[in-house]
């Protein structure tokens, strides 16, 4: 079993870039691709309210019950908003600051534990499992994709249900975006498998992959899991590239 990987401070850039937002400082998350491509980000959207959030968004996360796990929760926009709502909400994340900022917001159940260490919460425990933010892509990949969705239905009740927010990739005109498609799939890597790092001045994330999947490819990496996919949320005017998946334990 994998035990919790402890970031050294140089490395928790994320965590930095939430801080540094939540203190009011004017910042953005800048992250690298490993083909030189880089973007940046207003940080904003991580302390969005609810009233802020696209409408099919906010659909799916009130479509929470029972007890709450938010996976990678961020500065916890999500969490705090169920919490408010009266449910039992633990959110996890790998970055030491995003934890803290997320308790100095008023979540009173916060973790350090990575997607990685799934295997340290109690079995039979969640109703609801959140990876919104485009954390569907904290799967990685197809291989580790399954492996961690078998851990997600230990971990679940019966009538469980993750939310899962990503991107279609190939919803793309970019061409760099395009390339990177094919350079993937020649390396054997699905086409929306990303390999980044976040950085933040002198800060900087070690190198990892971040996936993210069509609706077709979505049903590939959940076959054989125990899950599948209950309905669809995206835009009414299907405009854009992103949606969230609310995955049934099946």
């Amino acid at each position: 079993m994998s035990k919790t990987r402890v970031l050294k401070p140089e490395e928790d850039a994320f965590g930095q870039v939430l801080s540094a937002s939540f203190k009011g400082e004017e910042v953005y998350e800048i992250v690298e691709r490993d083909d030189g491509y880089i973007d940046a980000m207003s940080v904003k959207g991580y302390f969005s309210e609810y009233k802020d959030w696209p409408v099919f968004e906010q659909q799916a996360v009130d479509l929470a019950k029972g007890k709450v796990l938010d996976i990678g929760c961020g500065a916890g926009r999500h969490s705090l908003y169920l919490q408010k709502k009266g449910l039992d909400v633990l959110g996890i994340d790998i970055s030491p600051l995003a934890v803290e900022v997320c308790k100095q917001r008023g979540l009173k159940k916060a973790r350090q534990i990575p997607i990685d260490d799934l295997h340290r919460l109690r079995a039979g425990f969640f109703g609801t499992v959140l990876m919104m933010g485009n954390n569907f892509g904290l799967f990685a990949s197809l291989r580790k994709a399954k492996r961690l969705l078998k851990e997600l239905r230990r971990i679940t009740t019966k009538g469980a249900f993750i939310m899962a927010f990503t991107r279609d990739p190939y919803e793309t005109q970019n061409p760099a975006h395009l390339e990177y498609h094919k350079r993937n799939k020649k390396r054997g890597r699905m086409g929306g498998q990303v390999r980044i790092r976040v950085r933040h001045g002198k800060y900087a994330t070690r190198w990892f992959d971040y996936l993210m999947v069509s609706k077709e490819e979505m049903k590939q990496v959940l076959d054989g899991t125990g899950w599948k996919i209950g309905e669809i949320k995206e835009p009414s005017d299907k405009s854009g590239s992103c949606y969230v998946a609310v995955i049934d334990r099946a």
